[in-house]
Protein backbone atom coordinates (compact mmCIF):
# COMPACT_ATOMS: atom_id res chain seq x y z
CA UNK A 1 0.00 0.00 0.00
CA UNK A 2 1.29 3.67 -1.11
CA UNK A 3 2.28 6.04 1.99
CA UNK A 4 -0.70 7.90 2.62
CA UNK A 5 0.67 12.16 3.70
CA UNK A 6 0.03 10.79 7.54
CA UNK A 7 2.42 8.05 7.44
CA UNK A 8 5.12 10.47 5.73
CA UNK A 9 4.50 12.97 8.22
CA UNK A 10 5.36 10.50 10.85
CA UNK A 11 8.17 9.42 8.96
CA UNK A 12 9.32 13.05 8.80
CA UNK A 13 9.01 12.99 12.85
CA UNK A 14 10.76 9.52 13.05
CA UNK A 15 13.77 10.66 10.83
CA UNK A 16 14.00 14.09 13.42
CA UNK A 17 14.21 11.61 16.84
CA UNK A 18 16.94 9.91 15.15
CA UNK A 19 20.61 10.63 16.09
CA UNK A 20 21.15 13.78 13.69
CA UNK A 21 22.79 13.56 10.47
CA UNK A 22 23.86 16.53 7.18
CA UNK A 23 19.90 15.85 6.51
CA UNK A 24 18.58 16.78 9.69
CA UNK A 25 17.84 20.65 8.73
CA UNK A 26 16.81 19.73 5.50
CA UNK A 27 14.19 16.92 7.24
CA UNK A 28 13.28 19.27 9.42
CA UNK A 29 12.15 22.21 7.38
CA UNK A 30 10.35 19.28 4.76
CA UNK A 31 8.69 18.26 8.34
CA UNK A 32 7.61 21.62 8.71
CA UNK A 33 5.75 22.32 5.36
CA UNK A 34 4.13 18.84 5.85
CA UNK A 35 3.11 19.64 9.19
CA UNK A 36 1.94 23.57 8.54
CA UNK A 37 -0.18 21.80 5.50
CA UNK A 38 -1.70 18.85 7.47
CA UNK A 39 -1.98 20.22 11.33
CA UNK A 40 -1.16 24.46 11.33
CA UNK A 41 -1.63 24.21 15.25
CA UNK A 42 1.79 22.13 15.69
CA UNK A 43 3.67 24.15 13.03
CA UNK A 44 4.44 26.94 15.53
CA UNK A 45 6.40 24.34 18.00
CA UNK A 46 7.64 22.70 14.98
CA UNK A 47 9.09 26.09 13.62
CA UNK A 48 11.07 26.27 16.86
CA UNK A 49 12.84 23.59 16.43
CA UNK A 50 13.88 24.33 12.72
CA UNK A 51 15.02 27.51 13.66
CA UNK A 52 16.61 26.16 16.28
CA UNK A 53 18.75 23.72 14.42
CA UNK A 54 19.52 26.75 11.84
CA UNK A 55 21.74 28.21 14.97
CA UNK A 56 23.63 25.39 15.46
CA UNK A 57 26.48 23.11 13.96
CA UNK A 58 25.95 19.53 12.96
CA UNK A 59 28.29 18.40 16.25
CA UNK A 60 26.32 20.83 18.65
CA UNK A 61 23.04 19.36 17.54
CA UNK A 62 24.50 15.53 17.80
CA UNK A 63 25.48 17.28 21.27
CA UNK A 64 22.66 18.16 22.34
CA UNK A 65 20.21 14.94 21.22
CA UNK A 66 22.93 13.48 22.91
CA UNK A 67 22.29 15.18 26.01
CA UNK A 68 18.27 15.52 25.47
CA UNK A 69 17.88 11.98 24.93
CA UNK A 70 20.85 10.15 26.22
CA UNK A 71 22.09 11.66 28.84
CA UNK A 72 18.56 12.20 31.27
CA UNK A 73 17.50 8.65 31.64
CA UNK A 74 13.70 10.28 32.20
CA UNK A 75 13.56 12.11 28.59
CA UNK A 76 15.05 8.50 26.82
CA UNK A 77 12.84 8.44 23.54
CA UNK A 78 11.78 4.48 24.59
CA UNK A 79 7.50 4.22 25.10
CA UNK A 80 7.74 1.70 27.01
CA UNK A 81 10.39 2.94 29.98
CA UNK A 82 8.36 5.89 29.77
CA UNK A 83 4.66 4.11 30.54
CA UNK A 84 6.68 1.19 32.58
CA UNK A 85 10.04 2.49 33.47
CA UNK A 86 12.22 -0.70 33.64
CA UNK A 87 9.81 -3.42 34.37
CA UNK A 88 8.20 -6.80 32.99
CA UNK A 89 5.19 -4.41 31.47
CA UNK A 90 7.83 -2.77 29.31
CA UNK A 91 9.38 -6.18 27.96
CA UNK A 92 5.96 -7.43 27.40
CA UNK A 93 4.88 -4.08 25.77
CA UNK A 94 8.45 -4.78 23.17
CA UNK A 95 7.24 -8.45 22.69
CA UNK A 96 3.79 -6.99 21.54
CA UNK A 97 5.40 -4.41 19.13
CA UNK A 98 8.07 -7.16 17.95
CA UNK A 99 4.84 -9.05 17.06
CA UNK A 100 3.23 -6.46 15.39
CA UNK A 101 6.59 -5.56 13.38
CA UNK A 102 7.27 -8.92 12.39
CA UNK A 103 3.32 -9.39 11.11
CA UNK A 104 4.18 -6.60 8.96
CA UNK A 105 7.19 -7.17 7.71
CA UNK A 106 9.07 -5.08 9.60
CA UNK A 107 12.16 -4.45 11.15
CA UNK A 108 13.73 -2.19 14.35
CA UNK A 109 17.12 -2.69 13.27
CA UNK A 110 19.37 -2.70 15.92
CA UNK A 111 17.30 -0.29 17.76
CA UNK A 112 14.90 -1.23 20.57
CA UNK A 113 11.46 -1.92 19.76
CA UNK A 114 9.56 0.69 21.77
CA UNK A 115 12.02 3.55 20.51
CA UNK A 116 9.68 6.53 19.41
CA UNK A 117 11.26 6.77 16.19
CA UNK A 118 10.86 2.91 15.32
CA UNK A 119 7.02 3.25 16.35
CA UNK A 120 6.51 6.15 14.53
CA UNK A 121 8.26 4.48 11.06
CA UNK A 122 5.90 1.46 11.64
CA UNK A 123 2.80 3.54 12.04
CA UNK A 124 3.81 5.86 8.56
CA UNK A 125 4.35 2.90 6.54
CA UNK A 126 0.62 3.01 5.74
CA UNK A 127 -3.22 3.80 6.93
CA UNK A 128 -3.77 0.17 7.83
CA UNK A 129 -1.38 0.38 10.73
CA UNK A 130 -2.45 3.51 12.84
CA UNK A 131 -6.29 1.43 12.05
CA UNK A 132 -6.04 -1.41 13.60
CA UNK A 133 -6.64 -2.30 16.97
CA UNK A 134 -2.62 -1.99 17.96
CA UNK A 135 -2.19 1.18 16.06
CA UNK A 136 -5.16 2.66 17.78
CA UNK A 137 -4.31 1.98 21.13
CA UNK A 138 -0.52 2.88 20.27
CA UNK A 139 -1.56 6.41 19.15
CA UNK A 140 -4.14 6.85 21.86
CA UNK A 141 -3.40 5.06 25.05
CA UNK A 142 0.52 5.03 24.37
CA UNK A 143 2.25 8.52 22.27
CA UNK A 144 0.47 10.49 24.54
CA UNK A 145 1.83 9.85 28.16
CA UNK A 146 4.83 8.61 27.35
CA UNK A 147 5.10 12.02 25.05
CA UNK A 148 4.21 13.77 27.98
CA UNK A 149 5.72 12.50 30.17
CA UNK A 150 8.99 13.66 27.79
CA UNK A 151 7.78 16.95 27.55
CA UNK A 152 7.59 17.12 31.54
CA UNK A 153 11.39 17.13 31.56
CA UNK A 154 11.99 20.58 29.66
CA UNK A 155 10.64 23.82 31.10
CA UNK A 156 7.96 25.25 29.89
CA UNK A 157 10.48 28.37 28.31
CA UNK A 158 12.95 25.73 27.01
CA UNK A 159 15.60 27.02 24.35
CA UNK A 160 16.14 23.29 23.83
CA UNK A 161 14.69 22.88 20.35
CA UNK A 162 14.39 19.53 20.85
CA UNK A 163 10.97 21.14 23.37
CA UNK A 164 9.48 22.05 19.97
CA UNK A 165 9.88 19.01 18.11
CA UNK A 166 8.08 16.79 20.83
CA UNK A 167 5.87 19.79 21.58
CA UNK A 168 4.52 19.54 17.53
CA UNK A 169 4.32 16.03 17.26
CA UNK A 170 2.24 15.72 20.91
CA UNK A 171 0.23 18.07 19.28
CA UNK A 172 -0.11 15.81 16.21
CA UNK A 173 -0.83 12.98 18.22
CA UNK A 174 -3.48 14.15 20.89
CA UNK A 175 -5.24 16.21 18.10
CA UNK A 176 -5.59 14.44 15.39
CA UNK A 177 -6.50 16.34 11.52
CA UNK A 178 -9.91 15.88 10.42
CA UNK A 179 -8.14 13.24 7.54
CA UNK A 180 -6.83 11.57 10.09
CA UNK A 181 -10.26 11.51 11.94
CA UNK A 182 -11.36 10.64 8.47
CA UNK A 183 -9.82 7.28 8.32
CA UNK A 184 -10.55 6.20 11.87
Amino acid sequence: MAQDSIGSMYDLFADLLEYPTPATSQQAKQCLEQVRALHPEAANALETFSDGLEKLSLEKIQELYTITFDMQPVCYPYVGYQLFGESYKRGAFMAQLNEAYHLANYSAGQELPDHLSIILHFLGLDSAKREDDFGRALLAEGLPPALEKMLQTFDKQSENPYFGLLSALHLVIVHPTEKELGHA
